[in-house]
């Protein structure tokens, strides 16, 4: 594969990034390209490491009015990065923060993220990985304009200092704007002083985000906005199975609605063009279609629950283990075991899945709201019949993503293209919520099961965890991260947790069933259901043991030697009041998890109202290293919060006869706003290396409220979405197995 096709290449020509910055006018630029073999070892490298310029693969403008441009090599979806990074380059450059103005930048090799070696948003990695990148862009920045400054009043640098976006020296002093021109024909300087955490003035500090203005006036463009010149509007008809096909059609009524201007085949199925939305979902409405359902017809996802319950008491591929489990169950004197389950799970975002394509002989078009622009250039190239470079993909504002708008397969973009290569002009192809929540790429159905054995004081001294789910990397450009028959994704939080190092003898098995229904990362991916199982079933031994639930996590903990997460775990039971007596028919519950290099303990207050869960209450305890903009910290809590106990008490995804029986928020329920407990964030400030925080505060809710149901009715949740009715009793204590069943209930 040459340069010019391989996406992951950094090798940046003058003309790409000529290109991508034309539009920014006179002034300063500042651009870099990470070297391919520096670029793993930049990103794994400690804060304050010292690291080699040129670095930072983003760019920054100082105009000559004083505006200082930022270009995002990620996408702002909701997580607050339009305001973060920008951050990151203002402690630096010392600008003027009224004078900031963040951009997506546009879809080159240049903006590859530094670990993943494609341009995306994901993984709560943006801010870590970009932390000293654009405080270097800032430093180089400010370093340049200094010694313009420096050479125009024939002074040394030291006699200059910046503030607010002047230069000053002695009694002179000269704008950013008035040095701009002068700092671009400067030599790059090979290094650059980066400040001590003690000099932040702006970092650490609670700042509102930049683009909430853009947002509450509609100024700010998503996705579902773009409206290029003679574009029309579709819809496609999709197979109401996964990987179903048209055996044949008639479009006739379709044609005859006012304002329909087109019906046409593409791979998805039938698209429906029209002069607006309401014309073409008419025209879709009316079309008559005969489908072949395909070899996923039958799916039944109770069926295939039940087909993992048999999967669960068979070995697995084996993941971790240490000692002999599975001796040590069979001749424990006490033994607990309990199995948990989970649905599929749609991400629902806000903004349904759309795409806009112009489509010419040399050049594809795009605008859309992304995660994965580094997917989805080639991707769309190759449907297009194009080379990647002729693709250009205009990033606008995301209307949430939760992992959706990174299909590997960039399904949604696609499409377009496919719909747009077919009615050979400009289109706009919109899903309805219907198409979003039946259109496949959910979060997997999971089972765990767990055995183990407890002592005399109710430690345990051996534990086992089967567990069962689609991989999501299979069959994708990842599939290579699947090592030994172990997809990570699918193990995360459990294959590692740090109970496993308190317990001599444990083993971890997994399953990864091949099923016909497309799955991919959700948010917070494999610690969505791993933490609602571990932590579920860390209370249940608790329970057994005849310990405090906090107490007994607190001895697992520190035998394990988990300094972190004690920390948020006593900062939330503090906070929370875990001492203190609750109103009659409440029930307390905790939960702690490490996701995305974060650390998270959440405790709940709930109750029974009528048959149905209640929460009160949520004490959040955080510790993601430093918080960078603690007002951003906050927000992605709470709204990691909202989004686990939507999943928790309302979400699942079922199939049967092949096809997804939810369609809209009336049968995929999410929370109201009469329904919202009281939120509490306590950010822990551990001075640790940077971990993400668009992900980490959704797993321990599920846990942590399922834990406080139990300690308000005395029954078990163990499956999701919560049905109280179908709440068991505690896992009793059992004898230990016959040996030729070891591991078996």
């Amino acid at each position: 594969m040459n340069a010019r096709s391989d996406p992951t290449r950094f090798d940046a020509s003058r003309r790409d990034f000529l290109r991508a910055s034309a539009t920014l006018g006179a002034g300063l630029v500042i651009a870099f390209v990470v070297p391919g073999a520096m670029r793993r070892a930049w990103a794994q490298q400690g804060a304050g490491a010292a690291k080699p310029l040129p670095a930072p693969n983003a760019f920054l403008h100082v105009g000559t009015d004083d505006a200082v441009t930022v270009q995002l090599a990620h996408s702002e979806m909701g997580q607050g990065i339009w305001t973060v990074l920008p951050m990151l380059v203002a402690e630096e450059l010392g600008c003027d923060w009224t004078r900031i103005r963040a951009q997506h930048a546009p879809a080159a090799p240049v903006y590859a993220h530094t670990v993943f070696g494609l341009q995306m948003t994901g993984g709560s990695t943006t801010t870590w990985s970009e932390f000293d990148r654009y405080r270097q862009v800032g430093a180089l920045a400010r370093t340049l304009l200094v010694q313009a400054a420096a050479q125009r009043w024939g002074v040394k640098l030291s006699a200059c200092t910046v503030e607010n976006g002047v230069v000053r020296a002695g009694t002179r002093s000269a704008r950013f704007g008035e040095l701009a021109e002068a700092a671009a024909k400067l030599p790059t300087p090979s290094t650059v002083a980066l400040k001590p955490r003690k000099d932040w003035k702006l970092l650490g500090k609670a700042t509102r985000r930049i683009d909430t203005p853009e947002k509450i006036t509609g100024r700010a463009r998503f996705g579902i906005d773009a409206l290029p010149e003679g574009v029309l509007v579709a819809l496609v008809a999709r197979s109401p199975t996964f990987g179903g096909t048209v055996k044949s059609y008639d479009d006739k009524a379709a044609r005859a609605v006012p304002g329909v201007r087109d019906v046409v085949q593409v791979p998805s199925g039938i698209a429906v063009l029209g002069d607006h939305f309401w014309a073409a979902k008419q025209g879709r409405d009316a079309l008559k279609i005969e489908w072949d359902a395909g070899k996923n017809g039958d799916i039944d996802s109770d069926a295939l629950m039940a087909h993992y319950r048999e999967l669960a008491q068979q070995p697995g591929t084996p993941v971790t283990a240490a000692g002999d489990a599975a001796g040590a169950l069979a001749t424990a004197t006490q033994r607990v075991v309990a199995q948990y389950e989970l649905p599929y799970l749609a991400h629902a975002t806000m903004e349904p899945m759309n795409c806009t394509v112009r489509l010419a002989d040399d050049r594809c078009d795009i605008w859309v709201g992304t995660q994965a622009q580094g997917l989805d250039q080639p991707n769309a190239a190759r449907a297009a019949g194009l080379a990647p470079e002729q693709v250009f993909i205009h990033t606008l504002f995301l209307g949430g993503g939760f992992g959706r708008r990174a299909n590997p397969h960039s399904d949604f973009v696609v499409e377009a293209v496919h719909v747009a290569k077919a009615a050979k002009q400009p289109v706009k192809v919109v899903w309805t919520r219907e198409d979003d929540m039946r259109g496949g790429w959910y979060r997997p159905m999971f089972l765990h099961r767990f055995e183990a054995a407890l002592d005399a004081e109710g430690t345990p001294t051996a534990w086992r965890n089967v567990i069962v789910g689609q991989s999501i990397l299979a069959g994708t450009p990842f599939a290579a991260s699947v090592k030994n028959g172990v997809d990570n994704a699918s193990v995360e939080g459990a294959g590692d947790s740090p109970y496993l190092k308190a317990i001599a003898s444990h083993a971890v098995e997994l399953h990864s069933p091949e099923v016909g229904v497309p799955v991919q990362w959700w948010r917070s991916v494999g610690h969505t259901h791993t933490a609602f199982a571990v932590e579920s079933f860390v209370d249940e031994l608790a329970h057994a043991a005849g310990w405090d639930p906090l107490a007994y996590r607190r001895k697992l903990l520190a035998d394990a030697g988990a300094t972190r997460r004690l920390g948020v775990l006593n900062k939330a039971a503090a906070a929370f009041g875990w001492d203190r007596p609750l109103p009659e028919g409440r029930g307390k519950g905790i939960a702690v998890h490490e996701s995305f290099g974060s650390f998270v303990a959440q405790a709940v207050e709930a109750s029974v109202v009528d048959g149905k869960p209640r929460v009160h209450r949520v004490v959040c305890a955080v510790d993601c290293g430093t918080a960078l903009n603690p007002e951003t910290v906050r927000a992605q809590m709470e709204g990691g919060i909202v989004f686990g106990l939507s999943a928790a008490l309302y979400g699942a995804i079922a199939l049967k006869d092949g096809k997804v029986q939810q369609g809209n928020f009336d049968t995929y329920p999410v929370l109201r706003i009469d329904a919202m407990p009281k939120i509490e964030v306590h950010i822990v400030d551990s001075g640790e290396k940077l971990g993400g925080i668009g992900e980490p505060g959704t797993p321990p809710i599920a846990p942590a409220l399922c834990n406080a149901l139990f300690a308000a009715t005395g029954k078990r949740v163990r499956a999701l979405p919560i049905d109280l009715a179908k709440a068991e009793a505690p896992a009793p204590l059992t004898p230990p197995a016959p040996a030729a069943s070891a591991g078996a209930a």
